[in-house]
């Protein structure tokens, strides 16, 4: 085959389109990556939620839904809706990759966080590549568990991810950071005020943002789709006014022109996170970042482009506003560039296939 241009299936989330404003950090991942590698020359074919952007030009797989009868509905072991209809979905996927479209692609990419994808590798003839966006979650670590294990190469979004799935994988996986196009997130004048950016649920703390904003005496703007309207509603509408602003779910260059003015980004994440993305962008707007050291954030980070605070310590935070409001906002995107941009990640997942098509994988091999 010619391996200057490949065919490569992603595997998505079946319930959220790709495309802008996006759903979340994965989905913003996969339509960067769908995007370079079609401006590459490679046929791109994308499993996604209705309504992705044409835009990709890349070709579609139907979302194969599922309704079941009344009697079933009644039966004691039917399990929620949405658990049905995203087990339908990937179980016809699968099942066509196996079937009907099996040879159609040089290699299979999954960025699912559905266990089938894992579960089922063993059917394909095509290499699959699984990039590890979450910690372990049990459904994918059952799938890694049964017997004859799981011939796709892993990829962990950062050495963190890597070191929570080693117990499962059982061998190391390969790191490959997300990348963002540094043309779409220009770098910008900075500012006077602080930026937060995200989806608006409790594990993403915007309301520790709220309360570092308020005690560094700066006026917060917030950016992001109400995802927990309870959390919001409870949390961070009653705080808002002329020192705290949300300004709603912005598509990719009104968000990158907020970011770009504002005179740093507080990240505040609740739990650990596995990557970081808002990091990324952040940084190659050229503007610094104020974050707690969790998860992966201190991977992308560095003293010349942002500044690190314990774990939900919002005094610490605003302390180190002004420290951040004085580095360089040449240094932070050097940093993007060097670090997590789209072209490093689209070189080396292309590095990664093309190594897959020179060396077949044995059928209970994982390479990593």
């Amino acid at each position: 085959m010619n391996t200057e241009s490949l065919r490569i299936a992603l595997i998505a989330s079946n319930r959220f389109p790709i495309r802008e404003p996006f759903a979340g950090g994965l989905e913003a991942h996969i339509w960067h990556l769908a995007r370079a590698l079609t401006g590459a020359g490679h046929r791109v074919t994308l499993f996604a939620g209705e309504g992705s952007d044409p835009g990709l030009h890349a070709s579609l797989l139907d979302v194969h839904a599922f309704e079941p009868s009344a009697a079933a509905r009644a039966d004691e072991s039917m399990v929620s809706e949405t658990f049905l209809a995203d087990h339908h979905a990937y179980l016809s996927l699968m099942l066509q990759l196996a079937g009907p479209l099996s040879g159609r692609f040089d290699v299979i990419h999954n960025h699912s966080l559905h266990y089938l994808p894992v579960a089922m590798a063993h059917t394909l003839g095509t290499p699959v590549v699984c990039t590890l966006h979450t910690p372990p979650t049990p459904w994918i670590e059952s799938a890694l568990a049964a017997p004859g294990g799981c011939p796709a190469t892993f990829v962990a979004v950062s050495r963190h991810t890597a070191a929570a799935w080693r117990p499962a994988l059982g061998t190391p996986a390969t790191v490959i950071h997300n990348g963002v196009n540094l043309e779409g997130w220009p770098r910008g004048p900075g500012g006077t005020d602080l930026m937060w950016f995200g989806r608006l649920v409790p594990e993403k703390g915007a309301h520790l943002a709220i309360e570092a904003a308020r005690r560094a005496g700066r006026t917060l703007r917030i950016a992001g789709p109400v995802c927990a309207p309870s959390y919001f509603d409870e949390k961070i509408a009653p705080h808002l006014g002329d020192d705290v602003i949300h300004l709603g779910h912005l598509d990719r260059a009104d968000l990158a022109a907020e970011v770009g003015r504002s005179a740093a980004v507080l990240v505040t994440p609740c739990w650990d996170e596995p990557y970081g993305l808002v990091v990324a962008e952040a940084l190659a707007c050229g503007t610094p970042v104020v974050a707690f050291a969790r998860g992966a954030i201190p991977e992308l980070l560095t003293p010349d482009c942002g500044v690190l605070v314990p774990d939900d310590d919002t005094a610490a935070m605003a302390d180190a506003v002004p420290v951040a409001a004085t580095l360089s906002r040449e240094a932070a995107r050097a940093r993007a560039q060097s670090c997590c941009s789209e072209q490093a990640m689209v070189t080396a997942y292309l590095d990664l296939y093309r190594q897959l098509l020179r060396t077949p994988c044995r059928p209970a091999e994982v390479i990593g």
